[in-house]
């Protein structure tokens, strides 16, 4: 190909950009305007709230907008759009109406940086105000104080298993589960020291060491002194602070905290995963498609069965138990356990309600949200 050909080629090319830039401009003039009007409708909708003292924060309604675009998507055949591009974009712009209809605290376990206020952010978006606790019981105690009008809590990872804090904060406060937040954990490990060798602590919060077991065992770290601390994040803060030590912590608290990261994805498992939940002084309508989480304290533990009973009778309304998990009654004496339990299902069901009623005395309810999907 001569220059001049390559010349008029590139001439070519600029010109076809220069014109679908002009048509990009064109369509985000035409986003802004409809954004502008949808959000002068959730101010509206905001104003009626705060006038009847509704929850602005609906993840059944959230839910329903995200289920409704899907099904246009479909029908429309929109092939450039798929769920995980709606989630993204609607979660955030649900996060900005919340906060045009009234300013939202979100207290969570922190500090910041952690995989906990990665979830919280995930959900309230950046411009919502965030109040970091140093403990899951100090959450709890700051809606109880209306510090915040929703707590960010760790529930259970996928390897090490159920955070016994925040079933016994659950158990013990009138705060409802609202929604849940499923967030991939992937460690790092983190340190300003120039030789793994120097290394003579490693801080994390005491789940992260149980996630990298592997790791510590195979590079001859789980013989160095381990500190627990309150969150992942911390521990990168400390780990900052002393360069003869380490931190298994995110990327993002190693860059917060400016710890070079030595190793990546320590964690045992490329799957490891975090349930959050979102807690608050309200309780969600039924979306269809629910999860329902509940505190249960069998009146007759010691009778031979009574548990097998428990069961039997969620088997005989068809309703599929997801999650068992006991916790020791610290109000009673001896060995006794109440049970966390987590089953498809609202409250509102038929069949829910037939299990309450029966069990009305053994059954604390903890909320009823939309199932994660």
């Amino acid at each position: 190909m001569k220059s001049n050909d390559r010349h008029d080629s590139q001439d070519s090319i600029d010109s076809k950009l220069a014109t679908l830039r002009q048509c990009i401009d064109v369509i985000d003039s035409e986003l802004i305007v409809l954004l502008n009007k949808r959000f002068e409708v959730v101010k509206q909708i905001g104003q009626c709230k705060v006038k009847n003292q509704a929850s602005i924060y609906r993840p059944d309604r959230e839910k329903e907008i995200i289920i409704t675009l899907l099904r246009h998507i479909k029908d429309k055949n929109l092939v450039n759009l798929d769920k995980s591009i709606i989630e993204a974009i609607f979660y955030e712009i649900f996060a900005i109406s919340r906060n045009l209809e009234s300013p939202q605290k979100i207290a969570f376990l922190g500090p910041i940086g952690s995989y906990t206020h990665q979830a919280a952010e995930k959900r309230f978006g950046p411009l919502s105000s965030y109040l970091p606790l140093t403990t899951i019981s100090s959450v709890f105690q700051a809606l109880q104080n209306q510090n915040a009008k929703y707590g960010v809590v760790p529930l259970e990872n996928n390897t090490n298993g159920m955070v016994g804090e925040t079933i016994d904060n659950l158990a013990k406060y009138n705060f409802k589960i609202i929604n849940e937040i499923i967030l991939p954990i992937h460690h790092s490990f983190a340190t300003k020291a120039q030789n793994i060798q120097h290394i003579r602590k490693i801080y994390s919060k005491d789940i992260a060491f149980g996630q990298c077991s592997d790791f510590l065992l195979n590079y001859q770290l789980n013989e160095i002194e381990h500190i627990g601390v309150s969150s992942t994040a911390l521990g990168a803060k400390l780990a900052s602070e002393d360069s003869n030590s380490a931190a298994i912590c995110s990327e993002i608290s190693a860059k917060l905290y400016k710890i070079p990261i030595m190793f990546e994805n320590v964690q045992n498992h490329s799957h490891n995963q975090t349930r959050f939940v979102i807690i608050s002084d309200f309780h969600n309508e039924s979306s269809k498609q629910d999860k329902t989480s509940i505190f249960v304290r069998i009146k007759d533990f010691e009778k031979s069965g009574a548990l097998f009973e428990l069961l039997r009778d969620f088997k005989d309304e068809n309703i599929n138990i997801t999650k068992i998990d006991s916790r020791p009654l610290y109000d009673d004496k001896g060995f006794k356990s109440g049970f966390y339990m987590d089953f498809y299902g609202h409250k509102d069901d038929e069949n829910v309600k037939r299990i309450f009623v029966k069990r009305k005395d053994e059954i604390k309810w903890l909320g009823s949200y939309p199932a994660f999907e």
